[in-house]
């Protein structure tokens, strides 16, 4: 009895606990609706609070370096350069070397430029931003922008062509890509303009103006939804790649001129200068080849100024020209709108040889990586006298702008072996994978 009294009261206090658990749970969930909802997201408002702090942290860790690095002015162009120098390049075996934001090397980060200074690029500064955690003043740049570096200036069309070569072929590479807007440094200094021939080929190549990002405030800073930034000009770029690009420029640019005329058997073009490096005596230079152009058949000659064509008229001219002649210059750098394996004569002032260094050298280096034939240079012996020796460089000065003489004998001579050569090729219709388009539905883009 005792043991069935036991059993009993404890299967009654079992179902008294019972009943008390289930009252409390009853009045817990009976709390008022407003406060339940509170208590239910006091985890996710930690989460949310947790990320905005971190965000916050990750915009006040962006740290803005000059643009312009002076530790590494001797060696401005090396490695890294001055210019944006904590940063590598990515560079792909005869690929232009480039840096593109985001991207794995940037770990997925933007590119941020600041500053508006056109004298001093150490007082403009870049910057690395992950694109939920920009800085809070900034201005994000949406689409594809191209960051152009140029040692030299945009006006020059050698040094200005050397710099875009590189972007055409990266779009060439991606799709065809087309930049939405254009920034352009010297020396880490903002450049607002580049030089018209110059602005006509980026027209042609891309199908629209070039636009020119302009900073408006010093403090304010522009961050970039895609950047592809080039300080190396064509470094890098194999042979074949260059005249790629260059068959492309050359394709769009008569596409854009819209050159329909029929051209020669074959062309040869004086194109001449006025003031510096011009012909002391133009009429006896523009008669030898005059002369050496009659002795072949169906030779054309054409006698131009470069300071008085348009753009088109400039493209339509060189694709008329199978041998082009003219003196050192910017002109020259024409040349590429050549068909390819055409023909380059160059001429020269007294002094250069000796002391004008590798930079004579551009238009070989020209005619070669956009697939021309450089028929070699002829220096002036006489000319302008300096007070120094000729090897000492203060010549330069005298002999930079001077005016060409001529050789009757050599001239004639010279012209006389190209254009056998030309006219020989032209016999065997060697072509040379030549890339003539003349339409725009034939480009690649």
């Amino acid at each position: 009895k005792s043991y069935l009294k036991v059993l009993c009261l404890v299967v009654t206090v079992f179902v008294l606990l019972q009943i008390c658990s289930f009252q409390i749970t009853k009045h817990s969930i009976s709390l008022p609706p407003s406060l339940f909802t509170y208590l239910k997201h006091q985890p996710e408002q930690a989460s949310d609070n947790k990320t905005a702090y971190l965000v916050e942290k990750l915009r006040e860790s962006v740290t803005f370096l000059p643009l312009k690095d002076y530790r590494f002015s001797n060696k401005p162009l090396e490695g890294h350069t001055w210019f944006m120098s904590s940063l590598l390049d990515n560079q792909t075996k005869g690929e232009a070397q480039y840096q593109e934001f985001p991207s794995d090397s940037s770990k997925g980060k933007l590119l941020c430029l600041k500053g508006i200074d056109k004298h001093d690029g150490s007082w403009n500064y870049y910057a690395l931003a992950l694109p939920e955690a920009i800085p809070t003043n900034a201005v994000l740049q949406k689409g594809l922008t191209f960051v152009s570096y140029n040692q030299y200036d945009y006006y020059n069309l050698w040094h200005g062509l050397s710099t875009m070569v590189p972007f055409v072929s990266w779009s060439l590479r991606n799709r065809c890509e087309r930049p939405q807007k254009w920034v352009l440094y010297h020396w880490g200094e903002l450049r607002f303009e580049m030089g018209h021939w110059l602005s006509e080929i980026l027209r042609a190549t891309y199908n629209e103006e070039p636009e020119f990002t302009r900073f408006i405030d010093q403090d304010n800073p522009v961050c970039f939804e895609k950047a592809v930034v080039m300080r190396h000009d064509q470094a890098g770029m194999s042979r074949e790649r260059r005249m790629e690009a260059f068959d492309h420029i050359r394709c769009k640019a008569r596409s854009y001129c819209n050159i329909t005329t029929s051209k020669p058997r074959i062309g040869m073009t004086l194109l001449l200068r006025t003031g510096a490096r011009a012909f002391r005596n133009e009429t006896v230079v523009i008669n030898v080849f005059k002369r050496e152009c009659k002795r072949v058949d169906g030779c054309e000659l054409n006698v131009s100024y470069s300071d008085n064509l348009t753009f088109c008229q400039q493209v339509e001219l060189m694709k008329k020209t199978d041998v082009l002649v003219s003196p050192h210059g910017a002109q020259l750098t024409n040349l590429f709108l050549m068909d390819r394996n055409s023909s380059v004569m160059e001429f020269f002032p007294k002094g250069w040889l000796k002391l004008a260094g590798v930079g004579q050298r551009v238009f070989q280096w020209g005619a070669n990586w956009s697939g021309m034939r450089h028929e070699g240079t002829w220096h002036d012996p006489v000319g302008e006298t300096c007070e120094f020796l000729d090897t000492d460089r203060r010549c330069m000065s005298v002999y930079k702008n001077a005016m060409i003489g001529h050789n009757e004998t050599y001239f004639g001579e010279w012209a006389r072996r190209v254009l056998d050569k030309v006219n020989n090729r032209m016999k065997q219709n060697i072509t040379e994978h030549n890339h003539s388009y003349d339409s725009l539905d034939e480009c690649r883009c």
